[in-house]
């Protein structure tokens, strides 16, 4: 069964919270009093958006078919048995004790627009495309971006904490600041450290500001003011890099809720 699950994000400045709801396969409740994720055994939703079933452990193999920047260019993920499976609906997203699962769409300093084909079989991860060309951003994103597998932004509810916006729609993007430049498809674990509200043409789109448990500061950054103090400006160089990245095309620059700040706190709840 499915189940409804929101992203609370608390400003640190504000004592207001800002939801968004995702659709998870996996039930998820906020500890209270904690910032930890949890399982929740309560309620579920009878409506069923995914029919697939986590891996818990997975194996998880690359096949590459065609060639990259080409319209053909497909990263297809595959279990052990060589059985093609869905990064986004098979890959489990909670590992336990606030560590999360996270799938490199984009490697840092690249430009190609690497996203999962929601709407393919298996979603592969290919290259975006606009009137049947290949899109890239107008320079190179700076970190490694990519998406929580089983997380869906809901585009049937208004936000009234980030101006009544809507999801948009597609998985939950996460961009994570640790200094390695992954790979195309990598599975990391990673803890979440922020949230951003970006409002792009009127949808919310969630930016989860996390880091790669194999990064050698992550053990020195659980929130902002640690993201401030180990990656300084690093949180302001994200919004503002999602903010413009549309603007040498002619379109307006994207806004942000919450205050156009980070938030701290990101926490999932029934």
């Amino acid at each position: 069964m499915a189940a409804a699950a929101r992203v609370i994000a608390v400003a640190s400045n504000s004592t207001a919270a800002a939801s968004s709801c995702l659709l998870l396969k996996t039930p998820f409740a906020l500890k209270r009093g904690s910032n930890a994720f949890s399982f929740n055994n309560g309620r579920r939703l009878s409506k069923r958006l995914l029919s697939c079933n986590a891996i818990y452990n997975p194996q998880v193999q690359i096949k590459q078919e065609g060639q990259p920047e080409t319209l053909d260019y497909r990263v297809f993920f595959e279990d052990t048995s060589g059985k093609k499976i869905s990064p986004w609906h098979d890959v489990p997203l909670h590992l336990g004790d606030g560590v999360f699962n996270f799938i490199v769409e984009i490697p840092k300093e690249s430009s190609a627009k690497m996203e999962v084909a929601t709407d393919e079989a298996f979603t592969p991860i290919k290259q975006d495309t606009k009137k049947g060309k290949l899109r890239y951003y107008p320079y190179n994103i700076n970190w490694n971006y990519g998406l929580l597998p089983q997380t869906w932004e809901d585009p049937s509810l208004a936000n009234s904490d980030v101006e009544g916006a809507f999801g948009d729609s597609d998985p939950v993007d996460v961009v994570e600041i640790g200094e390695s430049r992954r790979k195309i498809g990598d599975i990391l674990k990673v803890k979440p450290l922020a949230a951003l509200a970006m409002i792009d043409e009127g949808e919310l789109d969630w930016k989860i500001v996390a880091v790669s448990l194999d990064d050698p500061r992550a053990s020195l950054v659980n929130d902002i003011d640690d993201v401030e103090k180990h990656f300084p400006g690093t949180l302001t160089a994200i919004r503002d890099w999602f903010r413009d990245y549309k603007i040498p095309d002619g379109k307006p620059a994207n806004k942000f809720g919450l205050g156009n700040k980070a938030a701290n706190k990101v926490v999932v709840i029934i």
